[in-house]
């Protein structure tokens, strides 16, 4: 499945849920995509914990 497909389907479940649940459903359906999305990207390898969680370093900042 290409990425235009999942964006509409995600896009579609959003609409359903704003329009059934009201604002508050879309908002608990957004953030609980951004959650499964981030974990699937651990799952699948392409994120590392330290790309999220990364302190800054003052050695580049002057």
């Amino acid at each position: 499945m290409n990425m235009a497909m999942v964006g509409l389907i995600a896009g579609m479940g959003l609409g359903f849920a704003g329009y059934f649940g009201g604002f508050g459903a879309f908002l608990l359906v957004a953030a609980l995509g951004a959650i499964g999305f981030v974990a699937g990207r651990f799952l699948d390898g392409d994120l590392e914990p330290g790309d999220l969680f990364r302190t800054r370093d003052r050695e580049g900042r002057r």
